[in-house]
């Protein structure tokens, strides 16, 4: 994907930003534990916080957090949703806190949105020396056979080469980090956690269609994905009637910021 895509998909939510709130799921819990587990204080950036799935999540585990998102609409439903929370207009690109404000930075299925040539000074800058970096993302577990066979029904603009576990792991084997001129970030550590969410066919077609692959794509075209993926759901006898649990996987990458630029990488 060249950059003029990625920016059209990464600013697409708003427009289904009211059905994002709705149907995307949250975190695993032990997926929001692991990722904070390094950090040495409760300051927590969620970034890119879209609707505030992840935001919650934190809260709930006793943080103290401040959520930055750059689409407007996004960030109108995660401040009707969680009123409490501090929750400011801003980019991965530009944050507007001041140096060393927290002690973890998270991105809930965001991470691969940042410009990490800007973004990477400016999270290593907000973060406090030994803070970490954490990026979260839901992935379907296509181990499970009716799972597998979604993916093929709903193609990649439903279901993306890196929304498998597998998939994941590449992607995210290959992250960019600046190496100069800013503090270095650790050495990428890896793990993932089972999750799931109670669906119907509907809701989990109402889920997938807040995919950016499907947002951006012309109506015609994203009526028969969604068709075909209805038609998948209603001949299988997992999710032919009433609710069933999605099974999904949360997998997380997490660094801690060294004390300096010589700190090992």
């Amino acid at each position: 994907m060249d950059e003029h895509e990625r920016h059209r998909h990464a600013s697409s939510f708003g427009a289904v930003a009211e059905a994002y709130a709705e149907h995307r799921p949250d975190y695993a819990p032990a997926a929001v534990g692991w990722a904070l587990e390094p950090a040495p204080g409760r300051r927590v950036l969620d970034l890119g916080a879209g609707t505030g799935k992840l935001t919650g999540a934190l809260i709930a585990r006793g943080a103290e957090v401040v959520a930055v998102e750059p689409d407007a609409a996004m960030l109108a439903e995660l401040r009707r949703s969680l009123p409490g929370v501090r929750a400011l207009a801003g980019s991965a690109e530009a944050i507007p806190l001041p140096d060393a404000a927290v002690d973890a930075v998270v991105a809930g299925n965001a991470m691969h949105w940042f410009d990490m040539d800007a973004a990477g000074p400016e999270i290593a800058r907000v973060l406090a020396p030994g803070g970490v970096l954490a990026g979260l993302w839901n992935v379907v577990d296509d181990g499970v056979a009716w799972v597998r066979g979604l993916v093929e029904a709903g193609g990649p603009a439903a279901i993306g080469p890196r929304d498998t576990p597998a998939g994941w792991r590449a992607a995210t084997a290959g992250i960019h980090l600046p190496r100069a001129g800013v503090p270095r970030f650790g050495s990428p550590e890896r793990a993932e956690f089972a999750h799931g969410q109670r669906r119907t066919a509907d809701s989990l077609v109402a889920a997938l269609a807040t995919r950016a692959g499907l947002v951006v794509m012309p109506e015609p075209e994203r009526t028969a994905v969604l068709a075909r993926v209805r038609a998948y759901l209603a001949g299988r006898p997992e999710t032919a009637e009433g609710e069933f649990t999605w099974p999904l996987r949360t997998g997380v990458l997490r660094l801690r910021r060294g004390e300096s630029a010589s700190a090992a990488a």
